[in-house]
C-alpha cells in the first residue's frame, strides 16, 4: 500500500532506538525513549498560500529530521508503524 500526504504533510519513518548506552548497558524495550529521529519517506503538494499556488517544502524525501516527541499521528501500513505530521512539527533536518 502507498500512502501519499496531503496538502502541507509529511510521512515520516523513525529511525530505531538504540538498545544500548554510552557505557554499554543494555536498555530493556519499557526504559528506551521513543526516538525523535527520522526519515521523510514522503512530501505532499504543500500548504496553500492566498494567493491559490502551494508552498514548497523544506524537506525533501529521504531527508534525516528531528521532531518532538509528541508530534504526529501515528499509523500502521504494511505492518510498519508511520507517522504523519504536518511540516511544521519537524524542527530540524540533520545532515
Amino acid at each position: 500500500m502507498k500512502l501519499v500526504p496531503l496538502g502541507d504533510k509529511v510521512v515520516v519513518r523513525r529511525i530505531s532506538p538504540e538498545e544500548k548506552t554510552a557505557g554499554g548497558i543494555v536498555l530493556p524495550d519499557t526504559a528506551r525513549e521513543k526516538p525523535r529521529q527520522g526519515r521523510v519517506l514522503s512530501v505532499g503538494d504543500g500548504r496553500m498560500l492566498a494567493t491559490g499556488s502551494r508552498a514548497v517544502h523544506q524537506v525533501t524525501e529521504g531527508d534525516r529530521v528531528l521532531f518532538s516527541v509528541y508530534s504526529g499521528t501515528e499509523v500502521i501500513v504494511d505492518n510498519e508503524e508511520l507517522l504523519i505530521m504536518s511540516e511544521d512539527d519537524i524542527l530540524a533536518v540533520l545532515d
